[in-house]
């Protein structure tokens, strides 16, 4: 390739400068001397022409290959109905077509989903597999998608590229499917009260109505028939604290294109308003101030206290009047607001007849309809008026048997505690003995029912739990816990106990005995199984389409199983374990990739047209072979489709080997050049004043 190039001796202002010099003079010149001046202003012009350098260059070029490239689409989308072997097929026709073509590379370029819930992203991924391609070298570019994309630029100038762009769709017309979309649903709920669901069926090619089943934490609480395209609502009651996990699920269609979208997901965070604790002292004691503390310093707790300084027997002839102590309102407490409470505690209460018998059995009815209770106790238990010996009893898991042993032990951990939440990994339990000072007194009990998960002096139980329809009992055989308290001997852990002790009382979801958990961490997966038993069963882990598969569990912790899988799916996974189930979201729980499954030519149109490319289906409703248009290059013109195929545009792109460099105005002949000028004007001029 020859041109030619300047490069001036000086300064481009300056070569103008003397150039309008020049000019300005050879005008003058041809003025005032006539034609004989040509010869001077050609000598000026020689001189510019030196001080421009011009000199002819020759570049050695050599061709390359035009880059086209291919974006196939493996979006969650693309795993739908035949997709994927359509894309397969695609892929593999493209790839022939391009080896017939002359002077031309494909790139072929996977794009899975985009990070978070960006959905599909071709043309980001194009960008990425471009980067070391100039624009200049692009001679086309081919999607492999179904249509659904959700990075498309708003005009063609934000492609950055000015090559045909040609779209291959995948799925078919006629597809048919039916999801349900959420309109409303509230993040969080308090315990107790109810929260309303706003949902919609969404379908195509479908009935025009369906039957949505409505669960929560896996279990069917209610089944309504909707109709299609229509808003409806659900009333859902948040029956615990944590998240309380609801699923919408419609029913599918036949040969619909997916079911993954036919669950809907709504995570309710269940807040409790105060959880309200009801303690009662029998009497003064060292330990009381230990309940009172721990209670108040929690500012979730709305506490209730009272202490019986003045029982009926008491009596000294005070008269009413003068007494300054709060009668204690007993009717109020334990008939008319006993359901109010989320726990009763009995703290070295002994029966002094303050509590009628009636009062004992609504509080057997409270625990049984889902209350719970704790008794403390103390040496009272082991005597005729211990609570053992009322109508509480067959409630309570132990019975006293008289023995009160007052000497020095530390509480130990049985087996069944180790593997209990309320015990397991208690700080300082991780020796032997425990790191943890002693206590001073025990009440010997036979334990009929229920869990004994710590001992105490000569293996007598000292804690034990149990479950009594749907509520909690709890009792604790000792009143020295405040020595932890107190620092007795260094102390314990008397928070972390008690706190555990009085939440598992009230039902929080991290200390249930049988609970399945997961959490998601980017991709990974951790499941997590606490249970009493020695061993633990495979989970099922089911991905957002529908696929099961078998989990195995390893013991970290007594009673607590884990295992950690990778799942390469966005969307919900369902985790059961027997009756068992929860749930963990990878990316969003409702995933924008399935919210619209359904391929398209439309999205993609304005887009294609505007850079003279097409958008295309590969295959039609009812046929099931696959059509890829031919592949040519067209070199002019501003449409690059047709019936059966697809245009690229070949460029002039190539590489630069070599550069000869000829100056013109330098050396040898520029002198002659310059010489003969000045000295051709010089006789003209002479022979003609001669």
């Amino acid at each position: 390739m020859l041109s030619v190039s300047f490069s001036p001796l000086i300064p481009a202002y300056a070569l103008w400068a003397v150039g309008a010099v020049a000019l300005l003079l050879a005008v003058l010149a041809v003025l005032s001397r006539g034609p004989v001046a040509i010869l001077r202003a050609i000598a000026l012009a020689l001189v510019l022409l030196a001080l421009a350098n011009p000199a002819l260059v020759q570049e050695e070029r050599e061709k390359v290959k035009d880059i086209v490239a291919v974006v196939i689409d493996r979006s969650t989308s693309q795993t739908l109905g035949d997709r994927p072997s359509m894309t397969d097929q695609v892929r593999a026709e493209l790839e022939r077509r391009f080896g017939s073509v002359a002077d031309v590379e494909p790139r072929f370029i996977e794009a899975d989903d985009g990070d978070g819930d960006d959905g599909t992203r071709l043309f980001a991924a194009l960008s990425n597999g471009l980067a070391d391609v100039p624009p200049d070298r692009l001679a086309g570019v081919i999607f492999v998608t179904d249509g659904v994309v959700h990075d498309i630029p708003p005009s063609v100038d934000g492609l950055g590229f000015k090559a045909p762009l040609h779209a291959l769709i995948t799925g078919r017309p006629d597809e048919r499917d039916r999801q349900i979309k959420l309109l409303e649903a509230p993040r969080f709920g308090i315990v107790g009260k109810d929260q309303t669901i706003r949902a919609q069926v969404m379908e195509r090619g479908g009935t025009g109505s369906a039957f949505v089943t409505v669960r929560r934490d896996g279990q069917v609480f209610a089944r309504q028939q909707v109709r299609a395209d229509t808003p409806f609502s659900v009333q859902v009651r948040i029956d615990h604290g944590g998240t309380n996990v609801v699923e919408l699920e419609v029913e599918g269609l036949p040969n619909e294109l997916t079911q993954a979208n036919n669950r809907a997901v709504v995570p309710i965070e269940g807040i409790r308003e105060k959880l309200r604790v009801l303690l009662v002292s029998g009497e003064p004691h060292a330990g009381e101030r230990t309940w009172r503390n721990l209670l108040k310093s929690d500012a979730n707790v709305d506490l209730v206290h009272f202490t019986i300084l003045r029982p009926p027997e008491k009596q000294d002839g005070t008269p009413i009047n003068e007494l300054s102590l709060i009668a204690f309102p007993t009717r109020e407490l334990f008939q008319q607001k006993i359901k109010d409470f989320d726990l009763i505690i009995f703290d070295r209460y002994a029966n002094q007849s303050v509590l009628p018998s009636s009062y004992f059995e609504n509080i057997v009815r409270y625990v049984r309809d889902g209350g719970a209770v704790l008794v403390a106790a103390g040496p009272e238990f082991a005597s005729y008026g211990s609570l053992a010996q009322t109508r509480l009893a067959p409630i309570i898991p132990g019975t006293p048997d008289g023995r009160i042993v007052e000497e020095p032990y530390k509480a130990q951990i049985t087996k069944t505690g180790e593997r209990h939440p309320v015990t397991r990994a208690l700080p300082g339990s991780e020796q032997q003995p425990p790191a943890w000072g002693e206590w001073l007194r025990i009440i010997g009990s036979q334990v009929q029912s229920g869990a004994t998960v710590m001992s105490g002096a000569n293996d007598l139980p000292l804690l034990v739990l149990r479950r009594e329809d749907k509520g909690r009992v709890a009792l604790l055989l000792s009143d020295h816990a405040w020595l932890w308290a107190r620092g007795y001997n260094d102390g314990g852990p008397h928070i972390d106990l008690l706190r555990r002790l009085s939440h598992w009382l009230m039902k929080e979801p991290a200390l249930e005995e049988e609970a399945l958990r997961a959490t998601a961490a980017g991709r990974n997966i951790r499941i997590e199984r606490q249970t009493m038993s020695e061993t633990a069963d495979p989970v099922t882990l089911i991905s957002p389409v529908g696929q099961e598969g078998s989990v195995a569990l390893s013991e970290t912790q007594p009673g607590l199983f884990t295992a950690q899988v990778e799942s390469r799916e966005l969307g919900l996974h369902t985790v059961r374990s027997g009756d068992l189930i929860t749930f963990v979201s990878i990316g969003p729980a409702n995933p924008r990739e399935l919210t619209d499954v359904f391929s398209n030519t439309e999205a993609l149109q304005p887009i294609a047209e505007a850079t003279g490319g097409s958008i295309r289906r590969v295959a039609t409703a009812g046929d099931r072979s696959i059509s890829v248009p031919r592949i040519l290059a067209v070199h002019s013109g501003s449409r690059f489709a047709g019936g059966d195929w697809i245009g690229i545009r070949p460029s002039d792109s190539a590489i630069v080997r070599g550069v000869s460099v000829l100056p013109l105005a330098l050396g040898f002949l520029g002198l002659v050049l310059l010489v003969g000028a000045t000295l051709a004007a010089w006789l003209t001029e002479g022979r003609r004043r001669a």
